[in-house]
């Protein structure tokens, strides 16, 4: 069986391998968004889900970002620079900054409310809770669709540092954590007296953003190759502020704080062993 699934990756990296980088992009992304999607069908067999399952699947998907942030996206900015010591981690370490400042002013403008519906954040608006709960997930998305981008546009721009398997590997991951993420969308709007189809269609479409992301961040690398490293480390650093913001204090709102923290480490080593064994 292991045998079985390593050559369906190594088929599916000899796939992307064959496109465009910019195309590979948008393919992969438009795949996170499909597995979204794929969560938010959820609402269509179940009304609701268990607040414990819930909170174990948005720990697992904090336990994958942290994880990609590191193997994807840290270490390769790292290597990638140049120079020696203090010299070699000021770009990661600059990106990383400039990424949680870039997602922490959106947190603070864009109106949005979390799972629970009962703190919502951002400028006063009029807008409806189903609205407002998209928009939080949607926030989650942006850092996701980007580093899978980046990771693209560096293979574009010939940087040794960035393959095609690593990006293969981190769109892998990310929609793995994306299924939980179109759960959480779509079952409390679902709870809440939502119908199925809506609560489905703002579920999916909280993950919209990842393949407009996912272009752009590739063709920023494509045209800016010294910005690689900054880049990697913008995705990480907002990827980081989402999970320490938003992800995390969600799953510690009700008394499932364990199975939630083993979600995180769970989602964590599968994301890494899948980082290092195929990236």
């Amino acid at each position: 069986m292991t045998g079985l699934q390593d050559t369906n990756m190594e088929q599916i990296i000899e796939y992307f391998s064959g496109l465009n980088p910019i195309q590979g992009a948008l393919y992969a992304t438009l795949f996170t968004w499909g597995v979204t999607a794929l969560g938010a069908s959820t609402v269509f067999l179940f009304k609701s889900m268990s607040r414990m399952a819930l909170d174990g699947m948005l720990g697992f998907t904090g336990g994958v970002m942290v994880a990609a942030s590191f193997w994807s996206l840290l270490s390769p900015a790292i290597e990638m620079s140049a120079g020696e010591g203090f010299v070699k981690v000021m770009p990661t370490a600059i990106g990383f900054g400039l990424g949680a400042l870039f997602i922490f002013a959106i947190d603070k403008v864009l109106p949005h409310i979390h799972i629970n519906f009962k703190e919502s954040e951002g400028i006063k608006t009029p807008w409806r809770r189903t609205t407002l709960l998209t928009l939080a997930i949607t926030l989650h998305n942006i850092p996701e669709g980007l580093a899978v981008g980046v990771l693209f546009g560096g293979v574009a721009a010939g940087i040794p540092e960035a393959s095609i398997a690593g990006a293969v590997v981190l769109a892998f991951g990310i929609g793995l954590q994306n299924f939980p993420e179109g759960i959480a969308v779509a079952m409390p709007l679902r709870r809440s007296g939502v119908s199925k189809f809506k609560s489905f269609w703002y579920g999916q479409l909280s993950a919209i953003v990842e393949p407009i992301a996912g272009v752009i961040g590739a063709l920023a690398v494509t045209f800016f190759t010294p910005l690689l490293p900054y880049a990697l480390a913008f995705a990480a650093g907002a990827m980081i502020f989402v999970v320490v913001e938003e992800v995390i204090p969600e799953t510690q709102q009700d008394k499932h704080t364990d199975i939630a923290t083993l979600g995180f480490i769970g989602g964590f080593i599968i994301m890494m062993i899948l980082d290092v064994a195929l990236g």
